[in-house]
């Protein structure tokens, strides 16, 4: 039989040790703590972040621990939705195993992405502007088609 209390000091005591300044124990009893997952900073400094609270179940890991994001900055209402979508499907799949620091990895995997998916966006905004400025010093520098017509109307107007 497994010894649930056991596994989960263990594990308490390894995330501590992994994440040292992210790491917050939130009670005891149910042994409840948060996690801060920051995203790696992207090009202009721009990160996500969330703050992810779990809390262990008398059974975990044989059941998933529940979850939550106590607190997000940068993040959009899908954006989170994708992460408890995420952290529910990995839940499932790590069942009967310790599964918060992959919990945490794939939290983490999804945030870089998310900084992804923003500098990418501003990188099409920044095409698209640099093509408007583009057309529109064409426009400028583009003129009148010279023919034989206009070249004869612009000299007898000179």
């Amino acid at each position: 039989m497994t010894d649930h209390g056991e596994e989960q000091r263990n594990e308490l005591e390894a995330l501590e040790s992994i994440y040292p300044d992210s790491f917050t124990v939130v009670l005891d009893n149910p042994a409840s703590f948060t996690i801060r997952v920051t995203s790696e900073t992207g090009e202009n400094e721009e990160t996500v972040e969330s703050t992810l609270q779990f809390t262990y179940v008398e059974k975990y890991p044989d059941d998933p621990p529940k979850f939550e994001i106590a607190a997000h900055e940068n993040l959009q209402t899908s954006d989170i939705a994708d992460i408890m979508s995420l952290l529910n499907e990995q839940a499932q799949e790590n069942i009967g195993m310790v599964m918060i620091f992959t919990l945490v990895t794939a939290v983490q995997e999804k945030l870089n992405e998310i900084v992804d998916q923003m500098k990418s966006r501003k990188e099409m905004v920044k095409l698209l502007k640099e093509k408007e400025a583009e057309e529109i010093e064409k426009a400028v520098f583009h003129g009148t088609p010279l023919t034989i017509e206009n070249f004869l109307s612009w000299k007898a107007r000179f």
